[in-house]
Parts: C-alpha cells; structure tokens; sequence
C-alpha cells in the first residue's frame, strides 16, 4: 500500500498539478476552494487552454457544437485561480524524494506536492500512422477525423467496440456514412453495460444501418502507397478498408514515471485518499486507487471520476483525510439518448426492469449479483435511473466513509457547458 505521510499541509504549501485536463483544472479549483493559497502550478504537453474531451467523439465531431463549447473554463474562470499554466511542455521524469518534475524542455519545477492528473493515451496498432488512420483523443484528431468523414465516399471501418468505438461509429452513422463496428467483444460496450445493455445496444446500432463484427481482435493495418488499404485480424479474414478509426482502448500516461520508483499497475497506486508517495498524489483516469468500500483497488476511466476525484485529493491534500468511496458513474449519448450506468452490470446474474419498458427506449434495470443489487442501467431516464442508483451505496460506500463531508459539498465548481455534463469517465465518454 502507498504511504499516506504528506510533508506539508498548510495553505501556503505549493501544488504542482501535471495534466491540465479534466483532473488537474477540477483539482486546481477544489485547492483553491478549500482555502489553498500557496503557488499552484499547472503543467500540460498540450499547448491548448484545458478543454473538454467526452464531446469530441459525440457532439463535436458530428459538428453540433464547435470548439467554443469544449473550454472547460473561461479566461476569467482560469485567471481566478491564480494559479501559474505551462502549456506546451510535458513531464518526462519525476524525483519522488524531492518532489521535483522534469519537463521535455529540461526545466525542472518542483513543488510541496505534486499531483499526476495526466490521463490516458490510446493505444494503437500497427499502420496507424497512414493516411486514412485516425484515432480520437484531442480536439486536432477530431478535426481530422470530421473533415475525412465529411468527404467520404467509401465505408469507414470502427476498430474497437467499447465506449470510444461505439460513440464514432454511432456519430459517423447519424452523418450518413457508411459503418463497420469491429471488436474483440461480442457485442458493443459489453463491459460497461453486462449483457443486456449491450444487446439493447446491439439492436440499436443495427437499425441504424452500423454493420456489428464482434469476437475479432485487429492485428495491423496494411497500407498501398502510404495510405490504408486493408485491415488484418488476428482471429478472421481481411478487410479492405481505406479509412479506419483505431479505438481498441487506452492506456493510462504513466510512462514517464519509469525511473521515479512509484507503484505503478495499470495506473499509479494510491492508497484509499489518493496518495501515492509522501507528498505525491494521483487523480482521474490515470489513478488506481484503493476503494474501502470494495475492498479492493480499482482505476474508473471516465468524466465524472476525474472530476470527484479531484474534490476529495484536493482536500487530502490540504490534511482532511476523507478516503474515496464512490458509486461506480458511466454515461454516453448514443442514438439520441443518454445512457448510464451506476454500480458494475457486468457482475450480474439477473437484471431486472424496475421502471419504463424497453420497447419504447426509456427504462431502468437493476442487476443484482447473490441477492445483491450491484449495479442500475439507465436508457433515457436520466432522474429514475439516479434515484434507483442509491439503492447501491451500502455495497459501495461504508458506513465511516458516509460519515465523511458529501461530494456534493466539495463539488462547488463552476459548472461545465451543457454539453460536456460530469461524465461517467472518460474520456469515459
């Protein structure tokens, strides 16, 4: 387990923050909020203002919204942080003794506490960098791919059927194009959403016109004249493709901490208030940490993860020692309605519905696991869907950690645009 000692608590300790997305702005403000007033840091690869990433494979690239909306915060909302942003250049080594991070350009800059909140990279595949590849992860992969799919004239091949896979290929279709969903999962989004979200989703992307293609792993993409021209399986026949988007999963941005000697599994270990080293601590899609309530440790890639994450570090930070108890959070829009899930569907033995009927699009289900509700699925009832949820908090949240300051107390943040509503995420979406 990762030590929990913090050399400094007091509000003038200074916060470097690296990553400048999601995680790290809703840590930033948490501090801020919590009466921090030392020097706070923010420190990016990106050389963007932090935007929002969840509506770059929904909204944004099917051209609803354009990149106005995806700022996470206003100039004057950043500016009223007082806190210093680093655009531009990336943490590539981390002195856990000293707190110091060393940057691409060899700066160092080091700090009383120094938050990860780098997030995810996708993963990729063999040929992804031919003309015709794409992948989704910042707002410039997103213009890529919406002016290729504007000008398409063939079909578009979806490698990876999760989230990310499952949002471009429904978004490509509602624009007309023509889509293969190909992954290694039987059917769509089946480790979100258990087997009968997945098939009621299944069901959906078919009457829009997606072809499904599940139980194959993509090997490569071979390329003619450095353009796509085929995608390999390792466990089926080729496919011609000239145009192909390559989401078969992420992976969490912890490669520059080789040398720091932090724990790192699947993500950076934390303990169950997010530390992971004495003055070092790891929120959001980059951070496996330690859930008392379940007994176990566990990463949640998704919005909403990073940004309650955030309030409760931000809080340890600054000494309040609340350990992180959430209810498991996931949402996506797809064909028009959000989606959610609460808890772990993919655990159940018996789903049942308890509000609405399938047939017409919008109902609720509880899947229980020995008895035991462990998770609810949402499909259009957004305030239903909430409201069952509550039946999961005494799996998820115990008794001592119930007695903690709510999440909803330290979620004082500006709100995000509409658009970009606290998501699961992560990106989920």
């Amino acid at each position: 387990m990762a030590s929990t000692g913090v050399p400094r608590t007091d509000p003038h300790a200074s916060v470097l923050v690296v990553g400048a997305s999601a995680a790290g702005v809703a840590t930033a403000e948490a501090l801020r909020r919590h009466g921090h007033v030392g020097r706070l840091t923010l420190l990016d690869g990106e050389t963007e203002d932090p935007y929002d990433r969840p509506p770059l494979s929904k909204q944004y690239l099917a051209g609803q919204i354009g990149a106005d909306a995806l700022v996470l915060r206003s100039t004057e909302q950043l500016a009223g942080l007082d806190a210093e942003f680093v655009l531009g250049d990336r943490a590539v080594a981390l002195d856990v003794a000293t707190r110091t991070v060393t940057t691409t350009s060899g700066t160092t800059r080091a700090a009383d506490h120094v938050v990860i909140a780098t997030g995810v990279t996708p993963r990729a595949i063999p040929g992804v960098g031919l003309d015709g590849v794409h992948v989704l992860r910042t707002r410039a992969d997103a213009d890529r791919l919406r002016a290729g799919l504007q000008t398409l004239q063939g079909p578009l091949l979806v490698l990876g059927n999760g989230v990310l896979g499952s949002e471009v290929a429904q978004t490509a279709a509602s624009l007309g194009v023509d889509v293969t969903l190909a992954g290694s999962i039987r059917a769509p989004m089946s480790g979100q959403l258990g087997g009968f979200g997945s098939q009621f989703l299944a069901a959906q992307h078919e009457a829009a016109g997606i072809r499904l293609l599940g139980g194959v792993r993509a090997a490569r993409v071979r390329g003619r004249n450095g353009r796509a021209d085929t995608v390999e399986f390792v466990d089926g026949p080729s496919r011609a493709a000239d145009v192909v988007v390559v989401a078969v999963g992420s992976r969490p941005t912890t490669g520059w901490l080789e040398a720091s000697g932090l724990e790192v599994t699947d993500g950076v270990d934390c303990d169950a208030f997010g530390a992971a080293a004495p003055g070092v601590w790891a929120v959001g899609d980059v951070a496996r940490f330690h859930h008392v309530g379940m007994g176990r440790s566990m990463r949640l890639e998704n919005r909403t993860n990073a940004t309650e994450m955030a309030q409760v570090v931000a809080g340890n930070v600054l000494g309040r020692r609340v350990p992180y108890t959430p209810v498991p959070y996931f949402w996506t829009d797809q064909h028009g309605t959000r989606v959610q899930v609460f808890g772990q569907m993919t655990s159940a033995d018996r789903v049942t519905v308890v509000d609405g009927h399938p047939e017409d699009g919008r109902f609720v289900a509880v899947a229980e696991h020995a008895g035991e509700a462990v998770g609810a699925l949402g499909w259009g009832m957004p305030k239903q869907a909430r409201i069952t949820s509550m039946r999961l908090r005494p799996r998820y949240v115990p008794v001592a950690a119930s007695a903690a300051p709510a999440l909803s107390a330290l979620s004082a943040a500006p709100a995000a645009p509409a658009v970009s509503a606290a998501e699961s995420p992560a990106p989920v979406g």
